[in-house]
């Protein structure tokens, strides 16, 4: 008999500890908020590619070794600037060949000349035939058409002359130069000498989805997109924001097939220089969206790329619903376009945890946010929610 009493006490010792361990019931609280018309200021931002108006290769005309550098990287030239200097001896040797050329050919000319003269002489006093007045006079032409040759070959020499001081064609910022003192460069050299890019503006570039692009164009032409579209701004890649604003000047007419993408080109005036060619950013579109309903996102979740959201009804059940958003949010918060209006109520929080026809007893956020503050409180000190 004892040690039945024994056994009965110890069951009876495990079921009140068992009922003080067990976890209280899940709640059926979440917090709801009724959707009211509002207005806010949005941005997308879109990885950018930054580039000079114009970035020309230097190249040389002619084949030889650089015996001088005039310019160094980084530095600004004017248009018509010196940059390199290639060796001009065989250049020069050239000229000087053609100029003789053009003098003997002029002497023999002129010496032709005369005999043209004495042979219409004889030919007059029937002393000559024809025949030899009109070899006399072939051999002029003959080498008048040579001297025309000559000279243009001068006129080459003398280009290739010139050629050999390579100067910019552009005012802008030299970039780096590969060769060097002593290099031998010529047309088909691989790299060029260096490159001049003009930097007082700037082509920013950067990738809109067609999706996105749609959505601009659906009510009218690129054109007219173009002109509705706000002032963009830069962030550089320090993260910093450019001072000057710019604008979007080119869209392009050809969707990339392999990314789906449109290339989209934005101007921006770089008067202080502090923007090169070759760097990167990112575009920050803004967007003022006036009259609308606010959603945030954590009140969201998606279905194969569609959003959803569970709207409390009045009977308190629940009711999944699906809308559309702006491209552009802050992070924070979607601009609802369709689906929803201002009045309704959505669940706000734990959206995952429901489905359709779940009734719930709403609550507001700020009620959320005490309870769980409570059960915060309640974990460290010890307790379970809900334990006095």
């Amino acid at each position: 008999m004892k040690k039945i009493a024994y056994i009965v006490l110890a069951m009876a010792l495990v079921a009140c500890g068992g009922n003080k361990n067990q976890m209280p019931e899940a709640s059926n609280d979440f917090p709801v908020m009724t959707l009211q018309q509002s207005e806010t200021d949005l941005s997308t931002s879109y990885p950018a590619t930054i580039k000079g108006i114009q970035d020309i290769e230097i190249r040389p005309k002619i084949a030889g070794h650089i015996v001088r550098v005039l310019v160094d990287e980084g530095d600004f030239v004017r248009a018509g600037q010196p940059l390199f200097q290639i060796d001009a001896t065989q250049y020069q040797a050239a000229v000087n060949a053609a100029v003789a050329q053009v003098n003997v050919i002029e002497t023999n000319i002129a010496t032709q000349k005369l005999t043209v003269q004495n042979k219409k002489t004889l030919l007059d006093k029937q002393i000559i035939s024809q025949y030899d007045y009109d070899v006399a006079v072939n051999q002029l032409k003959s080498l008048e058409a040579q001297l025309q040759q000559a000279k243009a070959q001068l006129t080459n020499a003398r280009d290739n002359l010139s050629f050999c001081t390579v100067s910019s064609p552009s005012a802008g910022v030299v970039g780096t130069i590969p060769y060097r003192v002593g290099s031998l460069v010529s047309s088909a050299t691989a790299e060029p000498l260096t490159t001049v890019s003009n930097i007082s503006q700037m082509y920013v570039y950067f990738s809109m989805t067609e999706k996105q692009l749609l959505g601009m164009t659906r009510e009218g032409s690129i054109e007219r997109a173009m002109e509705s579209m706000p002032a963009v701004e830069l962030q550089m890649a320090d993260g910093t924001m450019y001072s000057q604003k710019g604008t979007v000047t080119a869209i392009s007419g050809v969707i990339d097939q392999n990314t789906g993408a449109v290339q989209i080109r934005a101007t921006f005036n770089n008067d202080g220089h502090i923007l090169r060619s070759g760097g990167t950013g990112a575009i920050v579109m803004p967007v003022h969206a006036k009259d609308v309903v606010l959603v945030p996102q954590k009140a969201t979740y998606e279905i194969q790329n569609k959003k959803f959201v569970y709207v409390v009804g009045a009977d308190n059940v629940v009711s999944s619903r699906e809308i559309t958003v702006l491209v552009q949010n802050d992070g924070t918060n979607y601009v609802v376009t369709s689906g929803l209006k201002a009045g309704d109520r959505i669940v706000v929080e734990g959206v995952n945890q429901l489905k359709n026809g779940t009734k719930i007893n709403p609550i507001t956020p700020q009620q959320a946010d005490a309870n769980r503050a409570k059960a915060q409180k309640a974990l460290k000190d010890g307790k379970m929610p809900g334990e006095n």
